[in-house]
């Protein structure tokens, strides 16, 4: 009978220096797995972070039989997947991605299995090696798209029970009050979860690829429909009971009530198609040659050299950030603003009491410009310097609202091509309306336009922001970059139309004049060439 209190002799050499390997990547990506624990402990879309290695560890004791039988042979054919494991970790660390960072860490975790054990091993674990992938807490941004869908899917449900409705954006106006769909009306929450036990669910009930893959599929739909009903149901109750049920406190505990009734549900039907779980049988032991580029050295060596090179290989990024830390631009920023072109002056006042939301800028300046015809600008600059996880251009903390902005709300933009200093550049444009007003014509509106000017260059891409954040560093010129932001209000005498295309003209007529002094002043800022 099998002795479960030791493990096989041929195993204990390969598991010690595995145990080693994995210690030694988690004290030397430390912050990046702080940062991820930190985020399960804010973020309840992410909260089963917790429990997802626990779970890892249960799978693979589950079939400890399975891979007691097996030769674990470290293979080298996994040393250049580690490789770019390591790079992808150094280049999301560059332009600060928590994203990138902590899947470059779970995929070095992971290959560990293989590059020490082989390939013939880590495909007998290949499911819960995986699973680990569910602790990355990657899915915000999903969360837009899913604030649109619900908005779409309860004023239709409204509208076809009868209920009159007025949309704008994610705010619409029914009879008996007013209502936004925000970021924790996004469904993101129950998304995660879901497709998280989904995942476990079908792994443990099905044999079928077939069946595993649709029930995977169903756990992605069935969060995305339930919580579109929810949405649909906490307006009509709190419309029917005269907003004296389904707000507040009621709002939140009934969607978890709510959802958790649909994933029983989901479970429930599921089990009656479920098959008998059984670890699948071991393998004949393999030969040296055939688990790829396998070591051919004997006992402890093999072992050792294994893990002596991809101890290596994820040591390797930070001397690269010891060397580019060396080029970065430390000087205190002194932001300099563009000069007046000829035609326009100075506002006594901005053009509106309003200013985007940007987290820990190296230096801001918000500024009103009043033009030759009277036309009314307003510029914000944010300025970035020796960037990290918290100080970062391109961020989701950085915005032109709140989610849940009490006084202005962003409508649906677009993009407007405009060329700025000779730079062809797809300005994201959308408009703000002030709250106060509730969504009357009178409230307040303002056309923004926003970009970034990282290295030299203009875009409105967060992804190209990124990437050339990255190019700068790695050619030396430090990780300098701007947020810029142009608006003008909305003249509440014309129609919506009229309104839009004639401050897209001022702001175009603004640009053209200043874009070159606006680039002029970014480098001026930077100091160096």
């Amino acid at each position: 009978m099998y002795d479960t209190a030791r493990a096989p002799v041929n195993w204990r050499m390969p598991l010690a220096f595995l145990g080693f390997l994995l210690l030694a990547i988690l004290v030397l990506y430390a912050q990046t797995a702080s940062d991820m624990v930190a985020i399960w402990s804010r973020s309840n879309a992410y909260s089963h972070g917790f429990v997802v290695p626990f779970i890892t560890l249960w799978l693979i004791w589950r079939i400890r039989h399975t891979l007691a039988a097996l030769q674990p042979r470290p293979s080298s054919s996994v040393w250049l997947l580690m490789l770019g494991a390591a790079s992808l970790w150094l280049a999301g660390d560059l332009v600060a991605v928590n994203a990138a960072t902590q899947f470059a860490l779970v995929t070095l975790l992971v290959l560990s299995v293989p590059a020490l054990l082989g390939w013939q091993v880590a495909a007998t674990m290949a499911f819960p090696l995986g699973f680990l992938f569910f602790s990355v807490p990657i899915g915000d941004f999903m969360t837009p798209h899913l604030m649109e869908w619900t908005a779409d899917f309860t004023v239709m449900a409204l509208r076809l029970s009868g209920i009159p409705v007025y949309r704008e954006g994610q705010q619409f106006v029914i009879p008996s009050g007013s209502w936004s769909v925000v970021e924790a009306c996004s469904g993101i929450r129950y998304m995660m979860a879901s497709v998280t036990v989904g995942a476990l669910f079908a792994y443990l009930s099905y044999r079928s690829f077939i069946r595993r893959l649709l029930f995977i599929c169903v756990a992605i739909l069935v969060p995305l429909v339930a919580n579109w009903l929810r949405a649909y149901l906490v307006v009509m109750i709190a419309h029917i009971s005269g907003n004296e049920i389904g707000i507040g406190f009621d709002h939140i505990v009934a969607g978890w009530v709510f959802f958790g009734l649909v994933i029983f549900a989901m479970l429930f039907i599921g089990a009656r198609w479920s098959e008998e779980w059984m670890p699948e049988p071991a393998p004949a032991e393999a030969s040296s040659s055939s688990d790829g580029k396998s070591l051919k050295l004997d006992g402890g060596y093999s072992s050792l050299l294994a893990t002596a090179v991809a101890l290596v290989i994820v040591i390797s990024p930070y001397p690269v950030l010891h060397v580019l830390a060396m080029g970065g631009n430390t000087v205190p920023v002194n932001l300099a603003v563009p000069q007046l072109q000829p035609g326009w002056q100075i506002a006594a006042l901005l053009p509106g009491n309003w200013e985007p939301v940007v987290q820990f800028p190296s230096a801001v300046a918000h500024t009103g410009y009043l033009g030759p015809q009277g036309q009314v600008v307003g510029m914000h600059l944010s300025y970035y310097r020796q960037q990290d996880y918290q100080r970062k251009l391109v961020s989701s903390g950085n915005r032109l609202i709140k989610s849940d902005d009490e006084h202005w709300a962003q409508l649906p933009g677009n993009r407007e091509g405009v060329t700025v200093a000779g730079q062809p550049l797809s300005v994201a444009t959308v408009t703000l309306r002030q709250q106060g007003a509730g969504l009357s014509s009178i409230s307040q509106r303002l056309q923004v336009w926003r970009w970034y000017w990282v290295n030299d260059r203009f875009t409105s891409s967060d992804a190209m922001a990124k990437i050339l954040g990255a190019l700068s560093r790695l050619t030396g010129r430090g990780d300098d970059g701007a947020i810029v932001v142009l608006y003008t209000p909305l003249n509440s005498q014309l129609l919506e139309a009229e309104a839009r295309a004639s401050a897209t003209a001022v702001l175009r007529d603004f640009l053209q004049a200043h874009g070159g002094a606006l680039e002029a002043a970014l480098r001026q800022t930077r100091g160096r060439d």
